[in-house]
Formats: C-alpha cells, sequence, structure tokens
C-alpha cells in the first residue's frame, strides 16, 4: 500500500480498516503522535488540579483549575480511545506520576511555582499546545480531526482564562514587573514545545498529513502570532533564540 499521494490530504484515511492497511511509517508515525498527545493531556490535568490548584486561596480559582483538570482529562480519554482503536492501550498513563511520564517531558509543564506561572502556562503554553491540536484538525486520519474540533473549543476557554489572569496583573507596575520575570523565564521553554526545527519526524508527519506544518515553521507562526498580545500588555518576549533547548 504505498501507492497514497503525499501528502494525504485531510481524512483520506477514514478509520482503523484503513490505518492497519496504511504503510510501517505512517502507523507508526501516527502512534506516536498521538502517545505524546494523549500524555501531555494526562500531565495537563495533574497540572491544574495537583499544582495550580494549590497556588490560589481563591474559591472561585480553585473551582476553575478543577474544572480545566476535568477538560484535560476529557481530552486525555479520547486520545485513549482514538488509540484503542487501533489495538494501541495506553490505560497506564493515567496512573503515572508526573515525573515518569517522558514523551511530554518539559519543564514549562512540570516547574510551575507561582499563580503567576500558572497564569502563563494558560496564555503561552496552551496556545502552543493549541497551535499543535489546531494541526490535528487537518490531520489525513479522520479520527484524530474529528476529535481535534472538541478539544480546540475547551481550549480556547483555556487560554482566555491564563490571558486574564496576566492581564489584571499587568494593571499595576508591580504586577506587570512581575508578569515581565516569568514571562522571560517561561518564553523559552514554551518555544520548545514545539521541538527541533530539523526533526525528521516533523517533516515525516507533513509527508503523510498528519500535519501542515513541520517544527520550525510551527514555532514561528505562534511567536508572530503571541507577541503582539504580550506587547499589548506592555510585556515583551525574549529573542525567540535565547536559552532555548530545542532549536
Amino acid at each position: 500500500m504505498n501507492s497514497y499521494p503525499e501528502p494525504l490530504t485531510p481524512n483520506s484515511v477514514v478509520g482503523p480498516d484503513e490505518f492497519f492497511r496504511m504503510p510501517d511509517e505512517y502507523k507508526a508515525l501516527l502512534v506516536h503522535q498521538m502517545k505524546v498527545h494523549t500524555e501531555g493531556e494526562a500531565t495537563g490535568a495533574d497540572d491544574y488540579a495537583k499544582i495550580f490548584y494549590h497556588l490560589t486561596k481563591d474559591p472561585y480559582e480553585k473551582m476553575l483549575c478543577c474544572k480545566l483538570a476535568a477538560e484535560e482529562m476529557n481530552h486525555h480519554i479520547m486520545g485513549v480511545e482514538v488509540l484503542k482503536a487501533i489495538d494501541v492501550d495506553v490505560s497506564y498513563m493515567a496512573h503515572l506520576d508526573m515525573q515518569d511520564r517522558k514523551l511530554f517531558d518539559t519543564e514549562v509543564v512540570k516547574r510551575i511555582d507561582t499563580w503567576t506561572e500558572r497564569g502563563f502556562f494558560g496564555f503561552l503554553s496552551e496556545a502552543a499546545a493549541y497551535a499543535q491540536i489546531e494541526e490535528f484538525g487537518h490531520s489525513s486520519y479522520k479520527p484524530i480531526s474529528e476529535m481535534a474540533a472538541s478539544i480546540l473549543r475547551d481550549e480556547k476557554g483555556h487560554i482566555a482564562h491564563g490571558f486574564r489572569i496576566i492581564r489584571d496583573l499587568c494593571k499595576t507596575e508591580e504586577g506587570k514587573a512581575e508578569a515581565q520575570a516569568a514571562l522571560t523565564r517561561m518564553w523559552p521553554a514554551t518555544l520548545d514545545l514545539f521541538g527541533r526545527s530539523d526533526s525528521k519526524r516533523s517533516a515525516a508527519y507533513v509527508r503523510w498529513g498528519l500535519r501542515r506544518l513541520r517544527n520550525g515553521d510551527a514555532r514561528q507562526r505562534y511567536a508572530e502570532r503571541t507577541r503582539p498580545k504580550l506587547e499589548k500588555l506592555g510585556l515583551h518576549a525574549p529573542d525567540n533564540m535565547a536559552n532555548r533547548k530545542f532549536v
């Protein structure tokens, strides 16, 4: 079955039966992509429920942490079901401790120490996740593209909540200085979420229609979208190459 066009068009592979007839490279790429995503959603749920919840004394904010954690876990369950349909069992992921999850092992989701950083997690990191899930909406594998629409609706709310936290903080000069310090630390780590620009796997994703953009292009688009929003708040993101681990 090597006669498929490259890249595949959205929804070319309509379900598990067609998936099993695809070349091994396509199947391996899709499984890896979904494992990373599904583990990341479980970690997102833990971030809200186990970390952010304890960073605030505000009952309303605690309630929202619970709500957003539930949405992240629902996204995780969606990924579990997509993988289960192609005989890949990742039911163990939700039971792992955060430090034992290695597929989505990044500083920006495992080192949030203040409520300001929690705000940037929503404003910046959830927006980076949105940019990557946005690619799922154009996936050549139909179950993934169908899953993406619901997740993106939730993620818009997560991003808006984080933006509100940072916007309110920036109403005072003291708060703006605190936000700027957190931004300076978190901006490089957020850009690193997109992976290495020269990743062969990201090129293969594009070739097989599992994504439209390679890592570097997706990162550049994200930065161009996000910088103006930060600047309107009087904040300045570091140079895109400063303190980066995955360039």
